[in-house]
């Protein structure tokens, strides 16, 4: 697997689902989390400025990962640059330093667990997979959705 395909299209979400991530974002910034949702803060690689983006934080066993459903999105772009950044609820900021998974195995395991957790709100940008697809799909699907491991500073 690679830690950057060559070409992965950028899911644009449609205006349900930017209504749906406005929500979460205001109820995030606001102290409430739904079903692990967290505002995250990472530098813009140009501007230095502080981005956010509603993300849901997916813990397996004692990990801790961040999942691009959405593919090569700007935050994605600013945190391969910035490498830090802060997972925000309410008043609440945690440090965090990440890391891009390369390792198949683990892309596989948290791609399935991701899956598991949330198609019911992001399976539209994961077609033809599911939880129950093989390790073989996964695999073959790992490189359109960059994850990241998160160390907490």
């Amino acid at each position: 697997m690679s830690a950057q395909p060559a070409t992965v299209d950028r899911v644009r979400p449609g205006r349900i689902a930017t209504a749906f991530n406005d929500t979460v974002a205001w109820l995030a910034r606001r102290g409430i989390s739904v079903y692990g949702a967290r505002e995250l803060a990472v530098r813009g690689r140009t501007s230095g400025e502080w981005r956010t983006v509603p993300v849901n934080v997916l813990r397996v066993d004692e990990g801790e990962y961040l999942l691009a459903p959405r593919g090569e999105t700007q935050w994605v772009k600013n945190l391969r640059v910035a490498g830090t950044g802060e997972l925000r609820l309410g008043s609440r900021a945690q440090a965090f330093a990440a890391t891009e998974i390369t390792d198949e195995a683990l892309a596989i395991t948290v791609l399935r667990a991701y899956l598991r957790k949330w198609a019911w709100e992001i399976g539209v940008f994961f077609p033809g997979l599911s939880a129950d697809s093989t390790d073989a799909e996964l695999a073959a699907a790992t490189g359109r959705y960059p994850m990241f491991v998160l160390s907490r500073s």
